[in-house]
């Protein structure tokens, strides 16, 4: 399994911190993408795009973004053809994001969910792959409508 990509912005390091060094616990390794005095910016949109950009060109699977709400993260990573980014705060839609939607992003607010709490969440998206079925279809007409704009 490749190592799993993380960043976050100066809202979430405190959460950003305990997730990396729980997944490292688990044996999980991990890329860290965050603020950090080699970026030239610490602002949420550019660690979006490097988490996403690094999934995109294969160096990562998958990929957690946090910041103070997880939405910022969550639409910037959107914005990279290719890529699905979920917010997720449960472990319903963290499974669901996965399963139905093939998500390699989650993004968390570190505003908005505890440490203890996150980790559960994380762990079901983690421990959840795409199922398919019913849902290829819809997650092929998403990728039809990101090429329709990209050329429009």
């Amino acid at each position: 399994m490749l190592p799993i990509a993380i960043g976050c912005d100066d809202a979430a390091v405190n959460l950003k911190n305990t997730l990396v060094e729980w997944l490292e616990s688990i044996g999980i390794k991990v890329v860290d993408y965050s603020t950090d005095a080699n970026r030239e910016s610490n602002y949420y949109p550019d660690i979006a795009w490097s988490v996403g950009q690094a999934i995109k060109e294969g160096k990562h699977e998958r990929g957690i973004l946090v910041c103070g709400t997880g939405i910022g993260m969550a639409i910037t990573a959107n914005k990279i053809p290719g890529i699905r980014a979920a917010q997720c705060h449960d472990t319903f839609s963290a499974e669901r994001a996965r399963k139905s939607n093939d998500a390699q992003i989650i993004t968390l607010g570190e505003r908005v969910i505890g440490p203890e709490l996150a980790k559960t969440v994380v762990k079901a998206w983690l421990d959840s792959e795409f199922s398919g079925g019913g849902s290829t279809p819809k997650v092929e007409r998403i990728s039809y409508y990101e090429k329709k704009a990209i050329s429009s």
